[in-house]
């Protein structure tokens, strides 16, 4: 019996054999959400307990393989697939998804790494309080990815990242034993914060098994409004506003360009964009309209030659009764308008056409995938200075590729934009994707440095940005990064590959 063939039997004997998977279709796991990478694994092991997950991971380092930590599967940036040696262990966290207990006192809620997020939101919820991470995928990530890259979502300008929501964690170690975090404390400063260090960490760190999050009351009204803007300078100036008007309600300020809107309604006709069907939005100052939201029905919706060069949709949250929460509103949009920096908006007045409203955006994403393959980048630049960021690296692609299609949307509240690169209407994307990708990512990238921001905001690393992390990261922030890869992981056997180069 060869060595692997001994490991195989005693993972079953852990987890069952019912929950190692070595044979049919592993495309769920072996490959990336994006299909860029379709990798090759020993084996599949689904754990079902903390304790299971230690044992596991114990046999696999005394056995020298390496484990890759997976959740939904969810992620941007080939962090949580195998390679295509046939050798590793894909760790599926996924049975493991149970709430196990909600502190209304304390006003925390904890929980396994494999519970999908919206799973959560909805037991908080039931329960009275708001667990405010929220962002596309929810309905299939998990928390324990969710930590694993820091992500961040449509309302961090309120709640911030998924770090800042994250009071505790249960870990288990590169060398199978279980570190238990999870006190619950807002306060705790005894040495190094060990929670932070793991959160961001994408599993090359440690196993997260569980997590203690924060929890919020529940407003007493929200709102949603969809506001048709002629610069992204003006949504900045909006944004300022908002900030001024709403304070701690303001929950939510996603920026969308012309281009990105209209994939969705090319794609998905059924979805009613507002200001993007032909007709320019009135420039004059005016009162915001009601309740003319879409309703999600299903007429028809073409894209015309004209429209708002960009939009923004905002949510306020209000303890108060949702008439305060619209006066607040009402007022923020009647002096935006005065000011210039909208053209026009919309206020849903019902939770059906504020959930159309937030759908919109959160199509573009699939919008742009029915579209085609493309150039995905994740950045972070201060919100001050993205609209000078977006003008001269929009201007430099045009040069280098004339007629690439800028898909420019994201979280203009936090600095984080999702300023992707569709090929030129007609192109084969494929082919557009595999010989400018690498210049697409220099342009873009050194700009960020230019403009001193980040390379990743919200995806992570993983394996696709490992080689540009090394380029445009500080040369000390990488050893130190490395220096604590090999105290805590030394055979390099949690992820490797990914974040940090192997070596």
């Amino acid at each position: 019996m060869t060595q692997r063939t001994e490991l195989l039997e005693q993972l079953r004997t852990i987890v069952g054999a019912a929950n190692v998977l070595t044979g049919g279709d592993l495309s769920p796991y072996e490959q990336d959400w994006r299909k860029r990478e379709h990798g090759k694994s020993l084996a599949v092991v689904r754990p079902a307990s903390t304790l299971e997950v230690a044992a596991v991971v114990k046999a696999c380092a005394t056995a020298g393989l390496s484990i890759v930590p997976q959740g939904g599967n969810t992620g941007m940036v080939v962090g949580s697939t195998p390679d295509a040696s046939g050798t590793q262990i894909v760790l599926s966290l996924q049975r493991m998804n149970q709430v196990r207990t909600l502190d209304g006192a304390n006003l925390t809620v904890t929980v396994d790494a494999g519970c999908v997020l919206q799973a959560i939101q909805e037991t908080c919820e039931r329960a009275g309080y708001l667990f405010p991470l929220s962002m596309a995928s929810e309905g299939s990530c998990t928390i324990g990815g969710n930590l694993g890259t820091n992500a961040g979502g449509t309302q961090v300008v309120r709640y911030g990242n998924t770090r800042e929501l994250c009071l505790g964690l249960e870990v288990v170690t590169p060398q199978g034993e279980i570190w238990n975090g999870l006190s619950g404390l807002r306060k705790d400063n005894t040495g190094y914060d060990l929670r932070h260090l793991l959160i961001g960490s994408e599993g090359t760190l440690g196993v997260i098994t569980g997590a203690i999050m924060k929890l919020y009351p529940l407003p007493a009204a929200q709102l949603t409004a969809f506001a048709a803007v002629p610069s992204l300078e003006a949504a900045v100036q909006l944004l300022g506003l908002a900030h001024q008007h709403l304070s701690a309600g303001l929950t939510g300020f996603e920026v969308m360009g012309k281009f990105a809107l209209s994939l969705v309604s090319k794609h998905f006709p059924q979805l009613r964009v507002p200001f993007q069907d032909g007709e320019e939005p009135a420039a004059a100052p005016g009162r915001p309209k009601q309740g003319t939201a879409p309703s999600g029905g299903s007429e028809a919706h073409e894209v015309g030659s004209v429209g708002a060069p960009y939009c923004v949709v905002l949510e306020n949250s209000d303890q108060e009764s949702e008439a305060h929460a619209r006066s607040c509103f009402e007022r923020l949009l009647e002096v935006a308008m005065e000011q210039g920096c909208v053209l026009d908006a919309v206020v849903a007045e019902s939770i059906s056409q504020a959930r159309a409203l937030w759908h919109i955006r959160e199509s573009i994403p699939l919008a742009q995938a029915q579209e085609g393959l493309n150039i995905k980048h994740d950045i972070s630049i201060a919100v001050s200075r993205i609209p000078e960021f977006v003008r001269l690296t929009d201007a430099q692609l045009q040069a280098a590729y004339p007629g690439a299609r800028l898909v420019n949307y994201g979280h203009l509240g936090d600095g984080n934009l999702h300023y992707n690169v569709q090929a030129p209407a007609g192109a084969d994307a494929e082919a557009f994707l595999r010989d400018d990708e690498k210049g697409v990512n220099t342009i873009v990238y050194d700009m960020v440095d230019r403009f001193n921001g980040s390379i990743s905001a919200e995806h992570g690393v993983g394996s696709l940005k490992r080689e540009k992390l090394a380029q445009h990261k500080s040369p000390v922030a990488l050893d130190m990064m490395r220096a604590i890869k090999a105290a805590l992981d030394p055979q390099n056997t949690m992820n490797p590959g990914r974040v940090l180069a192997t070596t």
